[in-house]
Order: C-alpha cells, then structure tokens, then sequence
C-alpha cells in the first residue's frame, strides 16, 4: 500500500510540473486545428485605400501544416499570389509574406514580415517588420511601411483575422470561422500536389 501511494504521489508530481503551453503554441495550436479549410473574409476597415481589396471576394486557405510551418494562402478575387507564413522561431513565431508570379516567381515585394516580441495571446501574435523587410521597403521607395505592425488572431469557432497597423494606416480583414468554403485553386508558386 505504501508503494502505491508513493507511486501515486510521484504521478501527480509530474503532472504538476508538466509546463502550460505558452500562448504562442495555444496560437499555434489554434491555427494548426484550421488545417484543411477554407474561409470567406471581408474587410473590416474604412480605408479608402483599401476599396479595391474589399469589392472582392476574399478567400483564405490553411493549406500546409507541419510542426513548424503552416502556409495560409490568401486570394483576393482572382489574385492567388498572395501566402501567409507563419514559422516557430527559437525565440517565439515570424509571419512572412510570399507573394508570387502567375509562373511562381518571386514578386520585388516579398518574404517581408517579422518576429514575435511578446508572448501574446493564445488567440493574437503581433509581428513588427523586421531589419530585411525595413530595409526592403526603403530599397523600393515605401518608407512607410518600416513601422508596420502585422496581427494575426485566431478566435477558435468564430473568426480568424489579419491586420496591418502603422501611423495613418489601419487594414484589418475577418474571416468566418463558421462557415467553412470550397477550397481555392492552389496559389501561384504553390508546389504541386502530390499524387
């Protein structure tokens, strides 16, 4: 009886001391559970710059999921040329963006994005640009976007949204969880899908 309840006390002492996920693998997780799914999304913001994007149908996609990458490509009408990155780093998580040729080349503007600088939320990571996108955007004349701020939130069951923030520039678009869509035609530059 005695080495039952050691034995028994031992197994709640591990359990006690397994560590809480942080809540940038809450957010991974959440993301991860998308995988395979499609969403229709809408713009959510009054930007003027921003009509183009929403007078069309916007689709985004959890298409490639691994341990340590997930691939969300974003479709704005016909325009596949646009893919959320989203990588675990050593210290926290990167967004990037690749954005693609109709003939898979890499567009100018591109691999641009950044890492975590705070834990977040299991449900919001924020990625301020990063030395390569700054210096990006300064090599093609977008001075701007050197303080861009990207979000991405994943509100299981509800809604998934990406955001862009920055002084005088505010673009955020949601995506309805609830009612998952047919899937988009892979994104341009996308591998093709093994057979």
């Amino acid at each position: 009886m005695r080495n039952l309840m050691i034995a028994a006390a031992l197994g709640l002492s591990a359990c006690a001391s397994a560590p809480a996920p942080s809540p940038q693998d809450s957010f991974f997780a959440n993301l991860s559970a998308l995988c395979g799914n499609s969403y229709a999304g809408r713009v959510v913001t009054t930007d003027a710059a921003d009509a183009n994007f929403a007078s069309q149908p916007l689709v985004m996609h959890v298409r490639d999921c691994g341990a340590e990458e997930i691939r969300v490509p974003f479709n704005v009408g016909e325009n596949r040329s646009r893919t959320w990155v989203i990588t675990r780093t050593d210290a926290g998580l990167r967004l990037k963006h690749d954005h693609r040729h109709e003939d898979g080349g890499e567009d100018v503007l591109t691999q641009y994005g950044g890492d975590t600088a705070t834990l977040g939320t299991d449900q919001r990571q924020e990625f301020p640009a990063d030395a390569h996108s700054r210096n990006l955007f300064v090599a093609n004349n977008i001075p701007a976007s050197t303080t861009n701020v990207w979000a991405v939130e994943v509100h299981p069951g509800r809604i998934f949204a990406y955001e862009l923030r920055r002084p005088n520039r505010h673009f955020r678009v949601e995506f309805d969880l609830t009612q998952p869509v047919p899937a988009p035609p892979p994104s341009w530059g996308a591998a093709p899908a093994a057979h």
